[in-house]
Formats: structure tokens, sequence, C-alpha cells
């Protein structure tokens, strides 16, 4: 425990993540393959260990934001196709070269800027905006983004090798927004099936996200972006994940005193707390500057000794109180489990982001960079 101070720290477990790649490896599509997303320090997981563990079981895909992103996963896997999912700015097109990342690229201009820049050859996907809104060639006649790929792909400077989208509402089950999705993937195969006919053939074309492979695999999708889903969380906490899936991550903390209070004592900042009779409590080293939400204050449970506490008051920068009035011995130093299983219960991150109205990519990727990260 001492090389990281036994204050707040966060455990994932690289088996829980090979078990989760090989849930999903059974379900692939012959044809499709893994793209991992490890983007934001892999969804706040550790980007070094997450990328080495995954390498070692023959992910050869990866996906990220942005080009430091890129450039730091390539010190970790010096084999793999690392995709960009954002922009790129076309004056780096030579860095893009020389750690050799494939750019997502938006628009003929952006094309067009980036061969500019280029030395050699910059590798591609072209991203098409079938219903986002964000980035990428928006075309409401298939013809007319055909020939807009085209245009790219006649850039000496450029190699072309997939297209790609993204979909916007795969973790609904309304019937609108399955309509939606649909028609997203339509789009997209239709593009796709007209640079055939112009005697095109790329390698790639890929728009399952986490929630288009949960629900709506069609096995034309030769990458499957996995994100959320490889991290065992869930793209709608609503929706039940088809796959045997569990949590790689795990946020604890310790007690740092046990303290019986009287009636009509308060707790944290504010006073929003008043205890209504005798009570013992503990604080715990953990708080919103850990990534621990203040949004969770007197609405969260934390596990102590397999037990659900209430947090009791504001949750504070670097710590919070819990009512352990439950527990008849409990005292400074034991483990405290905020994220994660304890005995026979569990709270998910996906749990603690429906109690304050978020999703659990934010609740993960929120934990603060002085959480160190224990991989076991």
């Amino acid at each position: 425990m001492k090389p990281y101070r036994k204050r707040a720290w966060a455990e994932v477990s690289l088996d829980s993540l090979e078990g989760n790649i090989r849930s999903i490896q059974k379900s692939l599509s012959l044809g499709t393959e893994i793209m991992a997303v490890i983007k934001a320090d892999a969804y706040g997981h550790g980007e070094g260990e997450i990328c080495h563990k995954l390498e070692e079981i023959g992910i050869k895909y990866f996906a990220v934001s942005n080009l430091d992103e890129a450039i730091s996963v390539r010190e970790h896997c010096s084999n793999g196709d690392i995709l960009i999912l954002g922009y790129t700015p076309p004056e780096y097109a030579i860095e893009l070269e020389s750690y050799n990342i494939i750019q997502g690229v938006i628009s003929l201009e952006h094309a067009a800027y980036l061969a500019q820049n280029a030395k050699n050859k910059v590798r591609c996907h072209i991203k098409v905006d079938t219903g986002m809104g964000r980035v990428g060639l928006k075309h409401y006649n298939v013809r007319d983004c055909v020939d807009e790929i085209e245009e790219i792909i006649k850039l000496d400077k450029l190699s072309v090798e997939g297209i790609y989208t993204h979909l916007a509402v795969a973790d609904s089950r309304n019937k609108s927004d399955i309509a939606y999705t649909k028609a997203q993937i339509d789009y997209i195969h239709a593009v796709y099936d007209e640079l055939k006919n112009r005697g095109i053939f790329l390698t790639h074309i890929h728009y399952l996200n986490s929630a288009g492979f949960c629900y709506h695999d069609d096995g034309k999708s030769t990458l499957a972006r996995i994100g959320i889903i490889m991290y065992g969380l869930h793209p709608n906490y609503e929706m039940e994940l088809p796959y045997d899936l569990k949590p790689v991550l795990s946020l604890k903390a310790i007690i740092s005193q046990v303290k019986t209070i009287d009636k009509g004592d308060f707790v944290s900042y504010g006073r929003t707390f008043c205890a209504q009779s005798q009570m013992k409590v503990a604080t715990v080293t953990v708080g919103y500057a850990d990534g621990y939400s203040r949004l969770l204050s007197s609405k969260g449970e934390a596990l102590v000794q397999g037990k659900r506490c209430k947090i009791i008051g504001r949750v504070c920068m670097d710590q919070l109180v819990l009512d352990v009035s439950c527990l008849e011995n409990v005292q400074a130093g034991e483990i405290v489990t905020l994220i994660g299983k304890d005995g026979d219960d569990i709270i998910t991150a996906d749990e603690l982001a429906n109690i304050y109205g978020t999703i659990g990519y934010e609740v993960v990727c929120g934990i603060s960079k002085r959480v160190p990260r224990i991989y076991v």
C-alpha cells in the first residue's frame, strides 16, 4: 500500500479487461475486428497498462481523440494501427507520417491541406456525417458524397484506407431512434457500395460504436470501435448488456476517523445535514478533487465491510462523511469502496451516474490524475 500512500486509489483489473475482450470477440461477426477506443487515458483507466494488455492479447487497432493521445499510445503500441477520430490541424501532417498514425479526414478542404503539408503519404479514413451533426462529409445525396470522397482519394499524398461514421442514438430502444440508426447505417453502406461500383475498393468501413455493436451489429462493419463496454460499463444504464462483462475499475479510499455525533449536530459545508439522533459517522479520504462528484452529496452510498453506508452532508474537495451506525466495529484505516465490489454487493460507475443524471463514461473519465491507478 505504501507506494500510493493508501489514501484514495483506483484498482484496475486487467483480468476483467481481458475477460471482457474475450466475451466480445466471441460475438464478433466474421470479418469484424475490435478497434479498442482508448481516448481520454483509456476512459480514465490509464492508457499505458491498458495498451500493453490489449496488445498482449492480440488487439491490433486502436482509436484515440487527438494527435497527442496518438503519439502517447504509439509509445506503448509500436505495431498497432492507431486512428485519430477527431480533428488534427493540417500543419501536423509530417508528425502523422512519422508516427504512422491514421488520420480521420473530415472534408475535402481538410484533406487538401493535409496533402499540402505532407512529405510522403498520410494514411487516413474519411469521416462521413450520417446524422451525428459534428464533423465529416455532409451530403443528402449519396452520389454527391462519393464525388467528394473521390476527389480526396485523388490527392497524391494521402492514402485513403477506409470510411467511417458515428451512430448518434444506437443506445436507445425508442422506435424513432432505432429507425434513425438504421438510416445512418444504410447511408454509409450506400456510400461504400457506390464506391465499389466506381471501382474503388477500400479496406475498411466502420460505424459500430459500443452501443452499435451491442444492439445493431449487422456484420458489415470491418471494425467495431469498442469503448465503454470494454471497460465493463453500459452505453445506456437502462438497457441490459447482451454480453457477460465486468467493470474493470474500482475506486477505494480509507476511513481516517470514526466518531459519534449527537442529535442536532451538523455535518460538512452548508449545514445541509443535521443529525436527528445520535449516530456513528466516518470520515473518508476522497472528494470531488479525486473525481467523486459533489452531486453525490447526501445521495450516494459506499461499501464498508460489505454493507452500504450513506453519504451525509456535502462531498468536500478531499473528504466525505458516511453514516456507519449500522456497523458494530469500524475503525480508522478500514477500506471504503466507492466504486466496485465488497462482499456480495457492488456499486458501479453506472449506478453513480444514474443518481445525479450523467453517464458512466463521465464518472470513470472524471477520476482525477492525483488518484493512482493500481493494476491487479
